[in-house]
């Protein structure tokens, strides 16, 4: 910790450490996503009774992940004849710019130095949570055009289908965020962070917690809100088209999202760096109780990919529009009330 004082306080290099910074995070979110490919294979295996990654790297199969990719490395690389070759190839590219662009934003620790603050973040907003959720779109449109460029009737509808349900689950995600801000008074993540220094915004909105979440899923497409991909009704959707590496970097942009969301969840609800309430940080260091946390996260939703059933496309969309939407605006007058008591 001291090391990092004496970094941070070096204004001069600033910069060239803001930049060594942002390549740490970005490894280190890259590096969140294959612990969650593994993770996930690995705890679905169990839960479904099989057996699961165990043939290389010994009998838990740790060299897997780097088999799949020499094999998807290998694969020929089709684009169909009918495909718009430009929307075909970007769709990966700008679901994986979306994830790059959010990690900019987000802090893993808070240091005071000489009474000057200074988050541990590649950059930090006054309206970081606001750029948090005009980034993330971004991956929808990749979504779009994939389906699009595919030329493929199953990708086209799988497309379709993720405009539908982007519509109905971005607004009351967005409304579960001004929430979140209100209650705090700033639109700035690290502000909102310790904002819950005393108590976690978890138990001060539960309610904005549970539909934040859920519109969350719905946004990175996991079970029950697979229906882009929907194997048995769409064969895989957005998908069908893509082969070799190209699909391995959409795959890997949905999980890389996946972490980046496991992240936004802790920060705005479960205290970031804060440690537990009343018992405090327990001398641990602050970016240890964001890791432990956002680790606990994505094994929420490793479980809930593997306890729940994909819904029906008529199902999302009431759940969205008749059920979220009026609990999100619920919870907004509720975090009105408890912010202006606070103030």
């Amino acid at each position: 910790m001291d090391t990092l004082v004496l970094i941070f306080a070096t204004n001069q290099f600033a910069p060239w450490i803001r930049g060594v910074l942002g390549g740490l995070v970005i490894g280190a979110v890259f590096g969140g996503a294959l612990v969650m490919v593994y993770l996930e294979r690995k705890f679905l295996g169990d839960i479904q009774s099989r057996i699961g990654p165990n043939r290389v790297g010994g009998r838990f199969g740790l060299l897997q992940l780097i088999a799949d990719a020499i094999k998807l490395f290998t694969k020929e690389d089709i684009i169909p004849a009918k495909a718009d070759k430009w929307l075909f190839i970007g769709a990966p590219i700008v679901a994986l710019t979306s994830g790059f662009l959010m990690v900019a934003v987000i802090p893993f620790d808070l240091l005071v130095i000489k009474g000057n603050e200074y988050a541990v973040a590649v950059s930090r907003m006054d309206i970081s949570i606001l750029y948090l959720e005009a980034v993330s779109a971004l991956a929808i449109f990749s979504l779009f055009m994939a389906g699009w460029g595919s030329g493929s009737k199953y990708s086209m509808l799988a497309g379709f289908r993720n405009i539908a349900k982007m519509i109905g689950y971005e607004v009351p995600l967005g409304v579960s965020i001004i929430s979140v801000a209100v209650m705090a008074h700033s639109l700035d993540i690290v502000e909102i962070v310790e904002a819950q220094s005393n108590i976690w915004f978890i138990i001060l909105q539960p309610l904005g917690f549970i539909v934040f979440s859920i519109a969350l899923l719905a946004d990175l497409g996991r079970i029950p809100f697979d229906q882009t991909e929907a194997e048995e009704e769409l064969i895989a959707g957005w998908a069908t088209e893509y082969s070799g590496m190209r699909w391995g970097l959409a795959f890997f942009a949905e999980y890389f999202h996946a972490v980046v969301g496991a992240f936004v969840i802790t920060l705005i609800f479960l205290g970031g760096w804060n440690g537990l309430p009343i018992v405090g940080n327990l001398l641990i260091p602050g970016v240890i109780w964001v890791i432990f946390k956002t680790m606990m996260v994505i094994m929420l939703f490793i479980w809930i990919r593997g306890a729940l059933p994909r819904l029906r496309i008529d199902q999302v969309s009431d759940l969205g529009w008749k059920v979220l939407l009026p609990l999100a605006l619920l919870n907004l007058v509720w975090a009105t009330i408890i912010g202006l008591m606070w103030t």
